[in-house]
């Protein structure tokens, strides 16, 4: 039975994430071996409302503030030279990519 590779990515650019899996998807074409995905998750959305007026006085006005968090997971067969090729991949700053064994 072959290893597979799960690979996590995280990041709040999407264009920066989806990159990243077009070079991955890259990569498994090269080698041969199957992928299933890009698979995009939920996007987690961190939303911080702040009062405008610094003093509290005035009329009590909101700013919403939003930081979106776009995921994608991969899987990927894991054959060494497939996965020496994927840890050779430009992650961008602000990108997380976490990769994870299973079997």
């Amino acid at each position: 039975m072959v290893q597979k590779a799960r690979i996590r990515l995280a990041g709040t650019e999407p264009r920066k994430l989806n990159d990243v899996c077009d070079q991955v998807k890259k990569i498994a074409e090269k080698t041969g071996v199957d992928l299933s995905g890009p698979i995009p998750l939920p996007t987690k959305k961190l939303r911080v409302p702040t009062r405008k007026s610094p003093d509290g006085e005035g009329t009590a006005t909101w700013e919403r503030w939003e930081m979106r968090i776009h995921k994608r997971l991969i899987e990927i067969d894991a054959d060494e030279r497939t996965m020496r090729q994927i840890m050779r991949v430009r992650v961008p700053e602000g990108v997380n990519i976490e990769i994870e064994l299973i079997s």
